[in-house]
C-alpha cells in the first residue's frame, strides 16, 4: 500500500478531475453528432415504431455493462463500493421518481444531458429547463421535497437479501465467489442486448456503432477514474479510504440531474467556503464544452427560443418533474440508464423502468392531444 502525502493528494485530485472532464467532453461530442437521446430513442419506436435509436442506447449499455463486469472480475473495481449498493430497495422511490423524469423529459424535448447538449447548441429553453431542474433537484435533496421524501416515499422498501446487485444473487445461487457472479452476469446481460442489437440491419453503419460503443467505454472510463485513479487508501488527513472528487464519498460515473443542482447551489453559496468541484459538476461543464465545440466545428450552433407562453410553460413543468424525479429515482437516463445499468443493480433497472414507462405514457397523451 502506498501512502501518499497531503501535496500528493491534491495532485491527484486535479488529475481526476481533469480526466473526467476530459472523458466527459468527448461524451459531450457524441451525445451531439450522434444525436444519442433516450426520450428520443423511445419517442422514434413508440410513433415511428423504429428502434435505431434505442438500440443505440441498449449497445452503450451492453458496452457499460461488460467493462464494468470485466474490471470488477479483475478486482480493480467493486459494486459496493458505488452509490447503488444497498440492501433495501426503495422501490416506490425508483418507480415514481422514474416515472416522474419520463414524464418530464417529453415536457423538457430532452432529458438532463440532451438539455446539456442542446444548450452548449445555442438553445435557450434548455437553459430554462437545466435552471428549474436544479431548483428542484435541491429542494428534493435539501428542502421541503426532501423531508417528505426521506420520511415518506424512502420508507417503502424492499429487503434484498443478497444485495441490489444481479452478480450478487447469482453467487448465492449458484454457489459462486462474489467476483465471478459479477462477471458471468455481465457477460450474459451484454451478450443478450448486443444480440437484440444487431438484428436490425438498418442499424449498422459507423455513426451508430461509434456513438453507442463510445458512450459505453467513456461510462467505463469514468468509472475506472473514479475507482481506480481516484481511491486513495488511507487519506494523510482522515485516514480513511476515500474515493477523491466524488459527492457522495463513493463510486461515481456520468450522472447529470444532481451535479447541474450542485452547480447552481455552489454559485448561490460559494462565499461559505464549503463548496467544491466534484467529478459530477466537472461532467457537467465537459459535456457542455464537448457539445458546445462540436456545434460550432459543424455549424449548427443556431440561437433558438421559446415559440409562445404554452411552450414556456410546457419546459418549466418538464425540468421541475426531471429535477424531483430524479432524486427521488437516484439518477437520470445516465445516471440510472448508463452508470447504474452498468453495475446490474436492481434498484436501476426499476428507475430506468419507470423512466421508459412515465415516458411511453406522456408520448401517447401528446399523441391524443395533437
Amino acid at each position: 500500500m502506498t501512502f501518499l502525502s497531503a501535496d500528493e493528494v491534491q495532485q491527484l485530485t486535479l488529475q481526476v478531475l481533469g480526466a473526467s472532464f476530459g472523458i466527459s467532453s468527448m461524451a459531450g461530442v457524441l451525445i451531439h453528432r450522434g444525436h444519442f437521446c433516450t426520450m428520443g430513442a423511445i419517442s422514434d419506436w413508440v410513433v415511428m415504431r423504429d428502434a435505431t435509436r434505442l438500440r443505440q442506447w441498449a449497445l452503450a449499455v451492453a458496452v457499460a455493462i461488460f467493462g464494468f463486469g470485466l474490471m470488477g472480475w479483475l478486482g480493480w473495481i467493486s459494486p459496493l463500493s458505488t452509490i447503488y449498493a444497498s440492501s433495501q430497495l426503495a422501490w416506490l422511490s425508483a418507480l415514481l421518481g422514474g416515472g416522474m423524469f419520463g414524464i418530464g423529459m417529453v415536457l423538457a424535448s430532452g432529458c438532463s444531458s440532451k438539455s446539456l447538449v442542446r444548450l452548449a447548441a445555442g438553445n435557450v429553453k434548455s437553459l430554462v429547463v437545466l435552471l428549474t431542474m436544479a431548483i428542484s433537484a435541491l429542494g428534493a435533496m435539501r428542502g421541503l421535497t426532501a423531508v417528505w421524501r426521506v420520511n415518506g416515499l424512502d420508507t417503502l422498501t424492499i429487503d434484498l437479501p443478497y444485495g441490489n446487485f444481479v452478480g450478487q444473487w447469482l453467487s448465492a445461487y449458484w454457489g459462486l465467489d462474489f467476483r465471478s457472479g459479477l462477471a458471468v452476469s455481465a457477460a450474459f446481460a451484454s451478450l443478450a442486448l448486443l444480440i437484440w442489437v444487431i438484428q436490425d440491419r438498418r442499424f449498422h453503419n459507423v455513426l451508430n456503432w461509434f456513438t453507442g460503443v463510445g458512450l459505453g467505454l467513456l461510462v467505463v472510463a469514468l468509472w475506472w477514474v473514479s475507482g481506480v485513479l481516484g481511491f486513495v487508501p488511507e487519506h494523510p488527513d482522515t485516514l480513511e479510504s476515500v474515493f477523491l472528487t466524488t459527492q457522495s464519498g463513493r463510486m461515481e460515473a456520468l450522472s447529470f440531474t444532481a451535479p447541474v443542482g450542485y452547480w447552481l447551489d455552489s454559485f448561490m453559496y460559494y462565499s461559505d467556503g464549503s463548496k467544491r468541484l466534484t467529478l459530477g459538476m466537472v461532467s457537467v461543464a465537459g459535456v457542455l464544452v464537448g457539445a458546445c465545440l462540436s456545434a460550432v466545428q459543424q455549424g449548427s450552433f443556431r440561437w433558438e427560443g421559446f415559440t409562445d407562453r404554452a411552450d414556456l410553460e410546457r419546459h418549466l413543468l418538464g425540468g421541475a418533474l426531471m429535477g424531483t424525479g430524479g432524486v427521488l429515482a437516484m439518477g437520470c437516463t445516465f445516471g440510472q440508464g448508463l452508470s447504474g445499468l452498468s453495475t446490474l443493480s436492481l434498484g436501476s433497472m426499476l428507475s430506468v423502468l419507470g423512466i421508459f414507462a412515465g415516458t411511453w405514457a406522456a408520448l401517447h397523451w401528446q399523441m391524443r392531444e395533437a
